[in-house]
């Protein structure tokens, strides 16, 4: 196939005669440095390239080398607690060849050829292999069997298995014949930009536990669903995404930095590999992995980052493991998008963004989903993005397309981060879609009447919004006790319960039946206390209650693998409210 000839150069964008004979989406090689390109436009003899690295130096003339084949990842052992940029090179390996900046023209390297891994095999020859079966794995970390699958369109009777043993990936190591022979290796190849086939897909009624009260309780993610996690500057997107990382009950997490700053992703990268995932005690970085493109590495790479990480996510989600994604943050993805647009000189619609913002959202969004897999395993890949409206205004276009797409909506507020209340997510603008459809699990695995509680609670904190109104105008001490109890109640859902400790040990995660329990007292002091203002008994005298104090504090001082805690703390809340009405009643 001809080259093509390079005519114009705007960036990250360049235009090539000679093109004919190109693919849409193709990767191709730019320049005497084959700097890593796609295709994004043909018309006629002329093409347009989008590259994935710094264009600096190019020149007018120079050529483009076609690869014929689309931008795709290699996906096999190798890819759990590595550290990849946008494009699944691996940063620790560009480091040994480039030192702490990425030079232009490294090549599309990948997971590591020449490390060898020891290889089980599952099946014997004279077996017929489906696609997506696996016939082999690799003990790839102590918290991840990786499994080596049939390649999707892929089928055969085995003529050759290899010896259990030690094999690099580009080894063959299985051979199927069919209408003809494959040759399988290690790993498989995929394009980004094409969703990795399915079974079928089954309805979302299992949540995604995460031990975040205000998460698991009021507005519940489920597995295989979709969520969303907006707000301005340090209103703690990137801390609530650390949290879910670590306590969401996924078996594989992908992290994308997609075009934060670099410190918070330095964060990231010095944080995770000490964090200890809590359920093996081992490091987390055993069941994660990362991709760093941050907002000083080439902006179209930016653009690829998220394509990559939900390819690899769909990867192991096909090996029967729920996978969680968390993509921090889609704004900086479309402005990268934004940029692009402008310079390939497209037609600008709501704040510079371009028209296909919200069709490009909905393919990264829709590639969620709870799944019959190729080899009849059930296994998820749930989305979870961070959104960086500007000033933290939310009408903007990213934020708008993205409630279109999302199912869960984790509305962070500045107020509460400032005051210290984190999660900072407001319990009035934030929702989850999945209530309805979780309800069951939750009835079967908690308590019959876990949404009803939820939801009275949530009455009292909008009823205490509405009273704060007339508190700002003519003071508290006007309201009857009755409006004044719901303030106090309000108190103790918002302290007591909401807010969250993630550097106390029985603060960080709490399991769903303690969120229960706490809810569940909560209430209980509630009805008490309404029944004796009904008595006489004033406010000020229920304030003072050991109870009250004994339910802020429960957090702490009652322990996750609690036994007989909340019976004694029950007990004692009844005791003393029969002590007070007796004391009234005398009076």
């Amino acid at each position: 196939m001809d080259n093509g000839i390079i005519t114009y150069i705007n960036g990250p964008v360049i235009k090539a005669k000679n093109m004919k004979n190109f693919r849409m989406r193709e990767m191709v090689a730019v320049g005497e440095k084959k700097l890593i390109g796609e295709v994004i436009s043909i018309y006629e003899d002329f093409g347009t390239v989008q590259v994935y690295e710094e264009t600096a130096g190019l020149k007018i003339g120079e050529f483009v080398y076609p690869t014929g084949k689309p931008l795709s990842v290699k996906l096999g052992p190798g890819i759990i607690g590595n550290i990849f940029d946008g494009i699944e090179r691996p940063l620790n390996k560009i480091k040994e060849y480039s030192g702490n900046f990425i030079n232009e023209g490294i090549g599309l390297i990948s997971i590591d050829p020449n490390k060898r891994w020891k290889v089980n095999f599952l099946v014997k020859e004279g077996e017929y292999l489906e696609e997506g079966q696996p016939f082999a794995y690799v003990e790839e970390t102590p918290l991840i069997k990786h499994y080596i699958m049939v390649p999707p369109k892929v089928k055969g009777r085995v003529t050759y298995v290899a010896a259990d043993s030690e094999y690099c990936i580009e080894d063959v190591i299985l051979k199927l014949q069919d209408d003809k022979e494959y040759e399988l290796k290690m790993y498989q190849e995929w394009p980004v930009r094409i969703p990795r086939p399915v079974k079928r897909r089954f309805p979302i009624e299992k949540p995604l536990i995460t031990g975040q009260r205000v998460i698991d309780t009021f507005f519940p993610i489920a597995k295989g669903g979709t969520a969303a996690i907006p707000g301005g500057f340090g209103t703690g997107k990137t801390m609530t995404q650390h949290q879910l990382a670590k306590w969401s009950d996924a078996d594989v997490i992908v992290y994308i930095g997609c075009g934060e700053r670099g410190n918070e992703m330095t964060e990231v990268l010095e944080d995770f590999p000490k964090l200890i995932d809590p359920n093996s005690n081992l490091p987390l970085m055993n069941r994660t992995i990362l991709i760093a493109n941050t907002s000083n590495m080439p902006v179209a790479a930016r653009e690829a980052s998220i394509y990559t990480g939900i390819t690899i996510a769909e990867y192991f989600r096909d090996m029967g493991y729920n996978v969680a994604i968390m993509a921090d943050s889609t704004s900086r993805w479309a402005e990268a998008l934004r940029e692009i647009s402008g310079r390939l000189e497209e037609m600008p619609a709501e704040e510079g963004y371009p028209a296909y913002l919200a069709s490009r959202l909905a393919e990264f969004y829709e590639r969620a989903g709870y799944v019959e897999t190729l080899s009849g395993k059930e296994a998820s890949v749930s989305i979870i993005g961070a959104v960086s409206p500007a000033g933290g205004d939310f009408s903007e276009p990213v934020t708008q397309n993205t409630k279109r797409f999302v199912s869960v909506f984790l509305s962070l507020d500045r107020n509460l981060a400032y005051s210290r209340h984190y999660p900072a997510i407001n319990w009035l603008s934030s929702y989850s879609g999945y209530l309805s459809l979780l309800n069951d699990w939750y009835r079967k695995n908690v308590s019959e009447d876990f949404f009803k509680l939820r939801g009275e609670m949530l009455k009292v904190l909008q009823e205490e919004n509405k009273l704060l109104e007339i508190v700002k105008l003519v003071g508290e001490d006007v309201l009857p006790d009755d409006q004044r109890l719901i303030l106090e109640v309000a108190r103790l859902i918002k302290i007591g319960f909401l807010q969250q400790n993630a550097y106390h040990p029985e603060d960080t995660y709490v399991p769903l039946h303690k969120q229960y329990n706490m809810l569940r007292m909560i209430k209980l002091f509630y009805d008490k206390a309404l029944f004796a203002i009904k008595k006489g008994v004033p406010i000020g005298k229920i304030r003072q209650m050991k109870g009250y104090s004994e339910i802020l504090k429960m957090k702490y001082s009652i322990p996750n693998e609690y036994k007989d805690e909340f019976d004694n703390l029950q007990r004692n809340i009844e005791e003393e409210f029969s002590q007070i009405l007796k004391s009234y009643e005398g009076d």
